[in-house]
C-alpha cells in the first residue's frame, strides 16, 4: 500500500465534501470529492482509492445503496459511512452489510485522521502451499490489490518465515506429506491474532478435515481453483473486522 493514501469523499453537501478533502490534503493525503453516489461510482472506475468516506443520506442514491454498488465493483475498498442521525435504519443496514464503520456528524477530525492513519499499515498475508505456481499466481493478484504477500512453498520451517505483523494466513490443507490441520494449532498458538483461511482442491475427499479445521477456528475454507472475486471478498471481510477491532468504530 502506498504511504500516501488516496481517499474519495462522497457527500451531496458540497461545502462539507470540499472542506474534508482540503483537510485531508493538508494532512498529507490524496483526496477527491464526489457529490453523488453515481458520480462516485464513475470515479472509482477510473481511479484507484484506498478508502471511501460517504454520507448516508443523499438524494437519488443513498449511502447504503452506493456502498452495495462499491461492494460489487471493488469489495476490497474499505468504506466508512458518516451520518448526522445516530439511530437510523440505514445506519444499522450499513453496519450489517459490512461497512468498516459509521462516524457521526459533525465529524471529529482527529478521530477521522486516526482512522486513516491505521489504513496506512500494509495489509499483510502469508500463502502456505507446496505448489509454487499457485503461490506466485495468487500472490501476484493480491500484490496488485495492495497486499504485502509472503509465499511459503518450503514447508519444513513454516513458522520461521512468518513475520510478527502478518494479519492473514492462507493455508493449504494438503502439503507434501503434511496435513495442514496439524499446523493450525501451532499457528494459532504462535500468532493468536491472525486469521487463517484454509484452501483445498479436494472438497469431498477432505470434508472431514475441513470441518475439523473450521472447528479449530479457521475463518473460512476456499476451494481450488479459487474464484478471485470470492477470495477478495473473504480477505476484505477479515481486514475490515481487524480494522474495526483496532479502531473501536461501530
Amino acid at each position: 500500500m502506498s504511504n500516501k493514501l488516496n481517499i474519495l469523499v462522497v457527500d451531496d453537501d458540497r461545502r462539507m465534501a470540499k472542506t474534508i478533502v482540503d483537510i485531508l490534503i493538508v494532512k498529507g493525503y490524496a483526496a477527491d470529492f464526489a457529490y453523488s453516489g453515481s458520480e462516485a461510482l464513475e470515479a472509482i472506475k477510473n481511479q484507484s482509492y484506498n478508502c471511501i468516506l460517504s454520507d448516508i443520506k443523499m438524494p437519488l442514491m443513498n449511502g447504503i445503496e452506493f456502498y452495495l454498488k462499491v461492494k460489487e465493483l471493488q469489495p476490497e475498498i474499505p468504506v466508512l459511512l458518516m451520518t448526522a442521525y445516530t439511530t437510523n435504519e440505514l445506519v444499522n443496514q450499513g453496519i450489517e452489510e459490512g461497512a468498516i464503520g459509521v462516524v457521526n456528524k459533525p465529524l471529529d477530525i482527529n478521530q477521522l485522521l486516526f482512522f486513516f492513519s491505521a489504513l496506512r499499515k500494509e495489509r499483510t498475508i502469508v500463502i502456505i502451499d507446496d505448489d509454487k505456481n499457485f503461490c506466485q499466481t495468487i500472490g501476484d493478484v493480491l500484490r496488485n490489490r495492495s497486499y504485502s504477500v509472503t509465499e511459503i512453498s518450503d514447508i519444513d520451517h513454516i513458522l520461521d518465515h512468518i513475520e510478527s505483523d502478518t494479519q492473514i494466513i492462507m493455508l493449504d490443507l494438503k502439503l507434501n506429506g503434511i496435513s495442514g490441520l496439524d499446523i493450525i494449532p501451532q499457528l494459532k498458538e504462535t500468532y493468536p491474532d491472525n486469521q487463517i483461511v484454509i484452501v483445498t482442491g479436494y472438497r469431498e475427499e477432505m470434508a472431514e478435515t475441513i470441518n475439523k479445521a473450521l472447528e479449530l477456528d479457521a475463518y473460512a475454507c476456499l476451494y481450488k481453483p479459487l474464484q478471485i472475486d470470492h477470495l477478495l471478498k473473504v480477505l476484505s471481510d477479515i481486514y475490515n473486522q481487524l480494522l474495526k477491532q483496532q479502531l473501536g468504530v461501530r
